[in-house]
């Protein structure tokens, strides 16, 4: 792609000072408010008033470009530009206090996602990426940006391993698939949501793997492990945000894991 994406990964930076600024003053916060969706999923007050304020940046700035969000709604097609919002991804763990949660900012050109930013204030992270930019992170509010690289383990029995519920693996009669890719790898945990894909792009974690996945889960994040060096496909290993799941990896492990996995 030769288009110049550099105004595009300054807007999306943005937007994470936008979000945070909504979203770090409401963890914790004695009032906030948290109902379910028709999904039993939970959602707050800050969710709600978070992606409201991406998409005013957005129609100011990009009034041409579409807009999905998780609460909101709305489409991003093959075809043009569109944002894709999670303003608050691990909304569990901030209705419970629990510190890893991010935004997430995605920019999807014809159909394809070339820029991308989590950003954690409640762990002082940011992590993005942007089409031939690199990928990068943040380890402290204020800190010097470092750019960041997949590891360079190239043997299965070698590698870090995180997915997100192990329940969901179950509810889809899938948990042999998982508990076999558990026992072909060195170590695993439960990192979760945004969290254990950013690991995989600093080469923290090797594999990662959300046996259920919306867009605005993984939008943001193919731009980051793709800069890093490494893959996000769904679990048939299509290039694809869209496919309902999804596994990252460095790479070079990336089809060992799907032949245990995959579907």
């Amino acid at each position: 792609m030769s288009r110049d994406l550099s105004p595009d990964l300054d807007l999306a930076l943005r937007l994470a000072d936008t979000a945070d600024a909504i979203a770090l003053p409401r963890f914790r916060a004695a009032d906030l408010r948290v109902s379910r969706k028709p999904d039993r999923t939970p959602v707050t007050d800050a969710d709600i008033a978070t992606e409201g304020a991406l998409r005013a940046v957005v129609t100011a700035e990009r009034p041409d470009d579409a807009v999905l969000g998780e609460e909101q709604g709305g489409a991003v097609t093959a075809v043009g530009r569109g944002w894709v919002f999670d303003p608050i991804d691990g909304t569990k763990n901030f209705s419970r206090g629990m510190p890893v949660w991010a935004t997430l900012i995605g920019l999807v050109v014809d159909g394809e996602p070339v820029v991308g930013v989590a950003s954690a204030p409640a762990l002082g992270r940011r992590w993005w990426g942007a089409r031939g930019h690199g990928a990068w992170t943040t380890d402290a509010p204020g800190a010097e940006p470092r750019r960041i690289a997949v590891s360079g383990v190239t043997e299965t029995g070698d590698a870090y391993l995180s997915t997100t519920d192990l329940r969901t693996f179950a509810q889809q009669g899938r948990l042999d698939r998982y508990l076999a890719l558990v026992d072909a790898v060195w170590e695993t945990r439960a990192f979760g949501d945004f969290w254990q894909h950013c690991l995989v792009a600093e080469g923290v974690v090797d594999v990662a793997v959300d046996a259920a996945a919306n867009p605005w889960d993984l939008a943001a994040l193919v731009p980051i492990v793709a800069e890093a060096g490494g893959r996000l496909t769904d679990l048939t290993g299509a290039d694809t945000y869209e496919g309902g799941d999804g596994i990252s990896s460095n790479g070079t492990l990336h089809d060992h894991a799907l032949a245990i996995v995959g579907r």
